[in-house]
């Protein structure tokens, strides 16, 4: 994996405070790692249990998938394009929330992609060596973006 210099935001078709996660640490042409730190600030943070709830993590997965895939894309001239979660299997929750003060690492491996723009990824979200989320997620990326969201209306 090589070493990225592109901050989050430059990545991601999201603005704040929809950007939930902190950086993307590497990738290359298969894989990402990003990192998230849950702080009081934190999106879906609950004061009360002092966590964020994990199912939130099947949006720290799509926000790492966009993150390598749009990395990946401006490398190559391309500029950064939206993308589609259709679904998720197996979506595993090893614990119930993501606590204070944890940074945690996402993983994204891609598994497959068809020439249709449909690609599935084995997904993790780990603190330290403890696996706390893992699942496989699919994702559409249209060739346009934008003709695509007005056909669908």
């Amino acid at each position: 994996m090589n070493h990225p210099h592109h901050p989050i935001e430059s990545v991601l078709p999201h603005t704040a405070p929809m950007i939930l996660i902190d950086s993307l640490e590497s990738y290359d042409e298969i894989s990402g790692r990003c990192l998230v730190t849950i702080t009081p600030q934190s999106n879906f943070y609950d004061p009360e249990l002092k966590r964020v709830p994990s199912h939130v993590g099947i949006e720290y997965m799509a926000q790492t998938i966009a993150a390598y895939a749009n990395a990946n894309q401006v490398d190559s001239g391309a500029k950064v394009e939206v993308g589609f979660l259709v679904s998720s299997r197996k979506y595993k929750m090893h614990c119930t929330g993501f606590s204070l003060n944890s940074t945690l690492t996402i993983e994204v491996e891609k598994l497959y992609s068809e020439e249709s723009g449909l690609s599935a990824f084995e997904c993790k979200i780990k603190e330290g060596d403890a696996l706390l989320v893992d699942a496989k997620i699919n994702v559409f990326q249209p060739e346009n973006p934008s003709q695509f969201l007005a056909e669908q209306i």
